[in-house]
């Protein structure tokens, strides 16, 4: 099949949408399709919207040749007019991560973002999601008349991973609790709390290891003066962007991975940290509760509850056996994940059936 792929900016961005859409054009190459990448520059959403009018995007559509045209949600501002100029006969397929709606912000910010997204979800022919909670704002939105598939994004980026014992060896050193957060520098991935949480602790009880992309420049120095005046910038440190190699052998010398963003529409690097036996800490707005289980092999908390953070963090702090325990099961339930292989060939599976001729095909 020749397939097309709608993105903004490059496929090699480092987020986990972008991570996810790469595993699925590889798993479609490798099943012997073609993909063909339209991209559009990061541009700002507004901008975008102005997509829908621009003679040049519009002759890049209408100048697809192929079965089927995968989406990636986030462009949705840029298609808004795609199901008017994609030839007649075209499979459009939404491959939807979170809806913008779904994001924290002002409740009439969201919904005239829910209007547009509306719009253009209705325009498509079937979905592709990340998970059952993506799968549910969307149906919340335009019903649940269309076919879709949820193909769970996987943790499986390394191939070595500590074991059981090396494990349960790192849990007994006695110095401060590693607690390792990884993510783009946005206000959404919760950083300030997190740094709130860690200045609510004893000095040199945790050390934080902050791995990420300094995307908003404002935000990321905000968070280093926020440590600097709660004392605690000998105790947080900012890594920047760390190649995969990097990250795995940070991720091997932490104790925890937190992350407590106001909403994931999944958060593949609860299930990557979870790997190398590292209980995840997130918040309850969004996926992450289809992945963690409280209490055994992590924690949610409300959404900039710092306090919170801080109790769980503690209690593992200062219990080393409980830390062993929660290390054990974090591993032990990325070892039933479904791997990316087995996670592809079912998105894959799903782009290649055609429901006008086999009747709907909905994987509930």
């Amino acid at each position: 099949m020749h397939i097309g792929l709608v993105i903004y900016g490059a496929l090699a961005d480092q987020s986990g949408g972008y991570r996810y859409d790469r595993h699925l054009v590889d798993a479609l190459r490798a099943g012997g399709d073609t993909v063909e990448i339209l991209s559009r520059p990061w541009r700002g959403y507004a901008r975008h919207l102005s997509d829908s009018v621009s003679p040049a995007w519009a002759a890049r559509l209408r100048a697809f040749r192929g079965e089927v045209l995968l989406e990636d949600e986030l462009n949705h501002p840029s298609l808004l007019r795609a199901g008017r100029l994609v030839p007649a006969g075209v499979r459009r397929i939404g491959i939807v991560h979170h809806l913008r709606a779904s994001e924290a912000r002002a409740a009439w910010q969201n919904r005239g973002y829910a209007a547009v997204e509306r719009a253009y979800l209705r325009g498509l022919d079937g979905f592709i999601f990340n998970s059952a909670t993506t799968r549910a704002a969307v149906e919340a939105l335009i019903g649940a008349d269309k076919p879709g598939c949820v193909a769970l994004p996987a943790g499986d980026r390394w191939k070595a991973l500590p074991g059981r014992d090396e494990i349960l060896l790192r849990t007994t050193h006695s110095g401060p609790l590693r607690v390792i957060a990884v993510g783009n520098l946005i206000p959404r991935k919760g950083l300030h709390t997190l740094i709130d949480a860690v200045i609510r602790l004893a000095p040199g009880s945790v050390r934080l290891r902050i791995v990420g992309h300094p995307t908003e420049t404002d935000y990321a120095a905000g968070l280093r003066r926020q440590a600097e005046a709660g004392q605690r910038a000998a105790w947080v440190r900012f890594d920047g962007a760390l190649s995969d190699d990097a990250l795995g052998a940070a991720l091997r010398e932490s104790d925890v991975l937190a992350l407590p963003s106001s909403y994931e529409g999944y958060g593949i690097v609860y299930i990557e940290g979870m790997g190398f036996g590292l209980p995840a800490l997130a918040s309850r707005a969004g996926a992450a509760g289809e992945i963690i289980t409280p209490e055994a092999d992590g924690w949610l908390v409300a959404p900039g509850d710092a306090a919170a953070i801080a109790g769980a963090l503690n209690a593992v702090q200062m219990d080393r056996k409980r830390l062993a325990a929660m290390s054990l099961a974090a591993r032990a339930r990325f070892d039933v994940h479904p791997s990316w292989a087995t996670s592809m060939a079912k998105a894959r599976e799903f782009v290649r059936y055609n429901p006008a001729r086999h009747g709907d095909d909905d994987d509930r």
